[in-house]
């Protein structure tokens, strides 16, 4: 069936070119105008993007954004070329991607398709997220799914690993064949070993018959080794031998058997530092990272926070068949500021316990646990003198980016002050003048006051008058390669930001 295309009609001559250029390329379309009840068309069409012609401050427009956003619709839109700061007008409304006019027909279709296909992969991973760090993560995705080199994925718990590994093997070439995972945390170093190879009969007491192990189970497929890190030496051994000559023995067995599978391996800690405690073995290390996958924590991306919540009540409430009508402000409010240290799988947990447990029909403030709501009684203070932005739906990308950055600082400073013996500094960010918005969407997100522990930096990054958004970007990024002795990699990882996009950073501000 042909992808559906909502099409509004509020600019008519950039509206019919587009609509005839979807009709060409073999899309549904439909074109609506400010008449027509939002709502009803969006579950009646049931569209896989919406493109929006004409102004993005008409309320008929933003209706139509929020309503998409609700269901997980992709929005694009044409914005006029006048307008000052499009970027900062296009993500104030939660667009998901925006043209500036007049725009060619071939390149709304072009980014409309790349939309599209990013929404079926969200859909078949069950990745959820349009923060620019969970975009990089479904790219990567992309990128790994068409080779067969063994993955490395680090992420902390409960950021969704499984789902990136089985993402990967759904758009491979393997996707008719097993897809095989293991807790290597979960099984004591004699049962693990028997798992992953298999046993023949009478090779340990109880051992009263052959079984097959996990990697001759997966032949032809993908194996996930989740928690690779506390894989026992003994058995990390046999595993480097497995990947190396791609044969291995059962235990108890003579006979080598020869596999074909994929190794996708994920960790919740840091591999590298594991190699530098002698914890883990060097050579092994380097043989899963041939490709390399970071899962960023949600605290990285807040301003997806909303998009999960809407879509676990929803899946939630049918699940229980629950009637269920939304979530309060106030309640969405006290969600999106929390720490989530559990990431998404506590996020989950603790929406389906609301959903279950909520007197209402909407969840409320005061169904949430008091202990999150303790989180969001204090703020991130910035020192911030531009007038500019004291307006929360004016925060741009940028600024949102520089928060995150400065909270990351905090939570990765106990790693920093293992790899090097320096003492911390301050970095000095008080002063603020009230709270300071990190999302773009209606709900906004706060962060706790905290002094960020750094290694020793000349200045803070602060704003000072006559300042660019753009100059404070660059310092932030500067003081983290600083931190980080020029590692790239380390040094996105602490802002929040992909390393293509750091690269793109550096580059941009000459910082090679």
């Amino acid at each position: 069936m042909a992808d559906r295309i909502l099409i509004t009609m509020d600019d008519l001559e950039a509206a019919v070119p587009i609509n005839a250029a979807f009709e060409e390329a073999g899309f549904e379309t439909a074109m609506v105008s400010a008449v027509d009840d939002g709502r009803r068309i969006l579950q009646r069409s049931a569209p896989d993007l919406v493109v929006l012609s004409g102004s993005l401050h008409e309320r008929w427009s933003s209706e139509i954004i929020s309503l998409a956003r609700e269901s997980s619709i992709p929005t694009l839109a044409m914005i006029e070329e006048t307008d000052p700061g499009p970027a900062r007008v296009a993500s104030s409304v939660g667009l998901t991607s925006w043209i500036v006019k007049p725009a060619d027909p071939r390149d709304v279709l072009e980014e409309a398709e790349r939309l599209i296909e990013r929404r079926r992969l969200q859909n078949r991973t069950g990745i959820i997220g349009e923060s620019p760090p969970i975009q990089e993560v479904l790219v990567k995705i992309q990128q790994l799914a068409s080779v067969t080199s063994t993955v490395l994925i680090e992420g902390e718990s409960g950021t969704g690993k499984e789902l990136v590994a089985r993402g990967i093997h759904d758009l491979s070439n393997r996707r008719d064949q097993p897809f095989v995972a293991v807790n290597c945390a979960a099984l004591p170093e004699t049962l693990l070993e028997s798992e992953l190879f298999g046993h023949e009969k009478g090779a340990f007491t109880g051992a009263a018959e052959r079984r097959l192990g996990r990697f001759e189970l997966a032949n032809g497929g993908t194996l996930f080794l989740d928690e690779v890190g506390e894989m026992p030496p003994s058995v990390q051994v046999k595993l480097l031998r497995v990947l190396e000559a791609r044969n291995f023995f059962r235990v108890g067995g003579t006979q080598p058997i020869r596999v074909d599978v994929r190794v996708v391996a994920a960790t919740n800690r840091s591999l590298r530092d594991s190699v530098a405690a002698r914890q883990f073995r060097d050579d092994l290390y380097y043989r899963l990272n041939v490709l390399y996958c970071y899962l960023p924590p949600l605290r990285e991306r807040r301003g997806d926070i909303v998009l999960l919540v809407r879509r676990f009540a929803r899946e939630l409430a049918r699940t229980h068949n629950k009637e269920f009508k939304g979530i309060e402000p106030d309640a969405m409010r006290i969600l999106a500021q929390a720490r989530w240290p559990g990431n998404v799988r506590e996020l989950r947990n603790l929406v389906e316990s609301m959903v279950v447990l909520s007197p209402g029909e909407s969840i409320r403030a005061d169904d949430i646990p008091v202990e999150f709501r303790e989180q969001g009684e204090r703020l991130l203070p910035v020192r911030l003198d531009a007038p500019a932005l004291s307006s929360p739906n004016s925060q741009p990308q940028e600024l949102e980016f520089i928060l995150r950055s400065l909270v990351d600082l905090k939570m990765q400073v106990e790693g920093i002050k293992k790899r090097i013996d320096l003492q911390p500094d301050v970095v000095d960010v008080s002063d603020a003048h009230g709270p300071i918005a990190i999302s773009s969407d209606t709900t906004i997100g706060y962060v706790e006051p905290i002094e960020v522990e750094a290694n020793p930096i000349e200045e803070s990054v602060v704003y000072r008058e006559g300042m660019t958004m753009a100059e404070v970007e660059r310092a932030t990024i500067e003081a983290a390669l600083r931190e980080t002795r020029g590692k790239r990699r380390s040094a996105a990882k602490k802002l929040g930001i992909g390393e293509r996009t750091l690269y793109r950073k550096i580059k941009e501000y000459g910082l090679d």
